[in-house]
């Protein structure tokens, strides 16, 4: 962690450029960027509630398609 504090007689927007470049310079920012959208990984049990669910809907699907309920989907892209 860098500390800053201002130097004697130091105005407030030479501080602030001061700041700003050193933490340009120290990349801490482009890294918290960076993570900032970045989700965690699931452990085990949410994997294993996220395929069960996955399942079911697949299965709802299957069944109404079958039945003619859900119009049939084109596995292209177009």
């Amino acid at each position: 962690m860098v500390e800053f504090k201002r130097k004697k007689g130091e105005n407030f927007e030479s501080f602030l450029r001061r700041f700003n470049k050193t933490l340009i310079k120290s990349r801490k920012l482009n890294e918290v960027r960076r993570r900032k959208y970045v989700s965690s990984k699931k452990n085990k049990t949410q994997q294993k509630e996220y395929a069960l669910i996955s399942l079911k809907m697949r299965e709802k699907k299957e069944y109404l398609r079958k039945t003619g309920k859900l119009k049939e989907e084109t596995r292209g892209r177009w």
